[in-house]
């Protein structure tokens, strides 16, 4: 279960999900990739979720990458998903 507090990103497809965690990894940042909530729709079905200590660090990589995702989320309770930063990666479909 996913805690309070927590940041999920959300990418339009799991190549792209997979290649932000491979990103992320490599940057020795502490992620977990999982499934989506149902609460959030996804094209994808799967979320990068991180604590809210490396927020910041996270976007900052994920941009230098020019690797955004399309919207990420922090948990507020067992049913509000709160957005808290939208973006548009649909400029790189096939990455």
């Amino acid at each position: 279960m996913i805690q309070n507090g927590k940041f999920l990103a959300v990418f339009n497809s799991a190549h792209r999900v997979m290649k932000a965690e491979y990103i992320l990894k490599r940057h020795e940042l502490e992620i977990l990739l999982i499934p989506a909530p149902r609460a959030l729709s996804t094209d994808c079905g799967l979320a990068i979720c991180y604590n809210g200590d490396i927020y910041d660090t996270v976007l900052h990589t994920l941009t230098s990458e020019d690797f955004l995702p399309a919207i990420i989320y922090r948990k507020e309770s067992d049913v509000l998903y709160e957005p808290v930063w939208l973006g548009n990666d649909s400029e790189h479909p096939d990455d």
